[in-house]
């Protein structure tokens, strides 16, 4: 059945215009100034909040959240932040959950809600669970197909070399219908930089697929294997296929350093992922931007064994990062906002993402007269449209 046209009116763009919005087959097919004579019948009336494209939640982790599910105090580690231990409380508050895709379709409705309508979410796949979290999620990712884009991670959460069988389950996991390879540390929890990367370029070099690496590793050590990394993708041709969340490392170090490492980024076209986290270094999101590189942004964890926060809303992680950043000027705000609309869709690879002409009709209403303003209110009120259709308003997903 061929979905009728639909003219949004009084929609107010980033740049302050006040337009009316044709939608057809699920793409935006004109736009116009508010106002212009039209004959089509189906209207709706944005009433001039501003239209932005739907957030792009660039990583999270579906399988681990526990979100909706009873309270879980959060246990610190024994002596300082430690991933091992991290993985270990994981598997203790696991076993004990409700099961996994109830809380998955929890935190799916939470994003949708606020305006996430694309998604990047790691799922544990090596030998302390094998494929059975990403069977899991794939069957959750097939259900809310008409409502959020989902891009899964096959994410060796236990280690590569160290998790024996891993390396055959990552390819089996691609196999199945993961749509990148991930990887964990390789210096600090492989202890082997050279043969986790080799696992990991060889899987998407076998599979075609993309990457994205988790690096906790602090200092010159994640200054180091982030240079192995751009090595490695140079050499592949693999330039804008290569994601490194969290690179704290970046931050640890002073500004030349820092800057020479970004601008070593920005050659192998290698895209860097940070939730601005309150007790970590996180990387200085306005050097890396200055220097070419793409950085975007996630919920990370929410509400599970890494910490008890998390609400899902990427325009608060906007604000978030802002706020951490030192964003005080209009330009720096919008740099913010951007990370988590325009730079997630350029590091995430999406097709017709962006409010033009023969992009796809995702797209959020906000209570902001502009960006700044939105990125520091974070208004509330929302309507979540996914492909020109209503699919959630005022915190409640609509199915």
């Amino acid at each position: 059945m061929t979905q009728p046209e639909t003219l949004f009116t009084h929609a107010r763009l980033i740049d302050g215009t006040l337009c009316d919005i044709t939608v057809a087959g699920g793409r935006i097919t004109a736009i116009a100034p508010a106002g212009t004579p039209s004959a089509i019948a189906q209207i709706v009336e944005i009433g001039g909040a501003l239209l932005v494209p739907g957030f792009v939640e660039g990583h999270t982790h579906l399988d681990t959240s526990f979100y909706g599910d009873r309270w879980i105090p959060h246990r610190p580690c024994t002596d300082g932040f430690d991933v091992q231990e991290r993985v270990a409380f994981q598997a203790e508050n696991m076993a004990s959950a409700a099961p996994m895709e109830r809380r998955a379709r929890d935190q799916l409705d939470l994003c949708i809600a606020q305006g996430s309508l694309q998604m990047r979410s790691h799922v544990m796949v090596d030998g302390s669970v094998g494929l059975a979290s990403l069977e899991t999620i794939l069957a959750v990712r097939e259900d809310y197909r008409d409502l959020i884009d989902i891009q899964l991670v096959a994410f060796p959460q236990s280690g590569i070399l160290k998790s024996p069988g891993t390396p055959e389950l990552l390819d089996a996991a691609l196999r199945l219908g993961a749509d990148l390879v991930g990887g964990l540390d390789p210096a600090s929890f492989d202890r082997d930089v050279n043969g986790h990367l080799d696992v990991v370029f060889g899987l998407a070099e076998k599979h075609g697929t993309d990457i994205d690496i988790h690096l906790h590793e602090a200092g010159t050590l994640g200054a180091v294997t982030i240079e192995a990394i751009c090595a490695r993708t140079t050499a592949l041709g693999m330039q804008g296929h290569v994601a490194i969340s969290h690179a704290y490392g970046i931050g640890d170090l002073a500004p030349d350093p820092a800057r020479r490492l970004a601008a070593g980024i920005a050659r192998a076209g290698v895209s860097i992922m940070t939730n601005a986290p309150g007790n970590h270094a996180f990387p200085p999101v306005a050097l890396l931007r200055a220097e070419g590189v793409v950085v975007f942004a996630g919920s990370d964890n929410i509400r599970d064994s890494w910490w008890p926060y998390g609400d899902g809303d990427m325009l608060r992680r906007a604000e978030i990062i802002g706020y951490r950043s030192g964003f005080y000027t209009d330009a720096e705000l919008a740099a913010a906002f951007d990370v988590v609309t325009a730079a997630g869709a350029q590091a995430l690879r999406l097709e017709g993402y962006g409010i033009a002409v023969g992009a796809r009709a995702d797209f959020v209403t906000l209570d902001a007269d502009h960006v700044p303003l939105a990125v520091v209110s974070v208004p509330k009120g929302r309507r979540v449209f996914k492909a020109g259709r209503l699919v959630a308003a005022d915190g409640k997903v609509l199915r």
